[in-house]
């Protein structure tokens, strides 16, 4: 007997487009949108040759997978989230090149660690204009071509640490800025409800990205101590998320709306 899948976790005939996108979760997202039909994607980061690098990988990685379609394309775009009109030209972009968006995760954004006391002021300011304004920037845009199409998916990466406090690391700003995203999220949904766009949160718990591996293989004592933090005793894999961000892009999601995903290996339940 052949497997089946519910058709509506198909994300077949969807324009999917992704902050960050040329390295860690962003891109992890990219391939999931890949493998779940997506032939249309746009890969948005700051800098435009790591942007048309990521579409570049993204294709490759179709071909690998044996995903090639003849409509598939994959563009990279530059575009800083923190300026509303960086973000405005990417999306208009978006919609010149393919007429629509349907699907937008809202990923960019930056993590650092110093003592409140200590936080330099214009560290807080980049932070907060990446992971909060930057958030609303994509998620406005979004909504700006959504609501005249009939609706779309958006999401927004928050953070477990949107519900808790991580230890041992000092990151007070941090925190605070994915909780803005989550509660953005819910305040957004609302708002949009009544025009058919959706807008939901993904918090991911301790992922092992290509970046978080390199700082854990200097500290492994650090490593440790979030994976005995994590009730399953290890950290996340870029694939945990796969299924999350599916199914919060496609319709298999059509009547959520306003809520969090935790995907944390249990860390928020102690």
């Amino acid at each position: 007997m052949t497997p089946k899948i519910l058709p509506s976790f198909s994300l077949q005939n969807k324009v999917c487009l992704v902050t960050g996108a040329a390295r860690g979760l962003g891109n992890e997202f990219c391939r999931a949108f890949l493998r779940s039909g997506c032939t249309s994607i746009v890969v948005l980061d700051l800098k435009q040759s790591d942007a048309e690098s990521a579409a570049e990988e993204l294709v490759h990685f179709a071909a690998s997978e044996q995903l090639e379609d003849d409509t598939l394309k994959v563009i990279g775009l530059e575009c800083d989230v923190s300026s509303e009109a960086s973000t405005e030209k990417a999306f208009t972009r978006t919609i010149e090149t393919f007429g629509r968006v349907d699907v937008v995760v809202a990923s960019a954004g930056i993590v650092e660690n110093y003592p409140a006391l200590d936080y330099p002021s214009d560290r807080i300011k980049r932070l907060y204009d990446i992971n909060v304004h930057g958030v609303f920037f994509t998620a406005r845009e979004a909504a700006k071509y959504m609501i005249p199409q009939g609706g779309g998916s958006i999401i927004l990466i928050a953070s477990m640490s949107a519900d808790i406090v991580n230890i041992p690391q000092l990151q007070t700003p941090y925190n605070a800025s994915k909780a803005a995203v989550k509660h953005m999220a819910s305040s957004l949904a609302v708002e949009w409800a009544k025009n058919g766009v959706r807008v939901n949160a993904l918090s991911p718990g301790y992922m092992l990205t290509k970046l978080t591996r390199t700082i854990l293989s200097n500290n492994p004592e650090l490593k440790k101590t979030w994976e005995d933090l994590t009730p399953v005793g290890r950290m996340g894999e870029l694939e945990d998320l796969d299924g999350a961000i599916v199914f919060l892009a496609s319709d298999a999601s059509r009547f959520m709306t306003g809520s969090e995903i935790r995907i944390d290996g249990g860390y928020c339940c102690i």
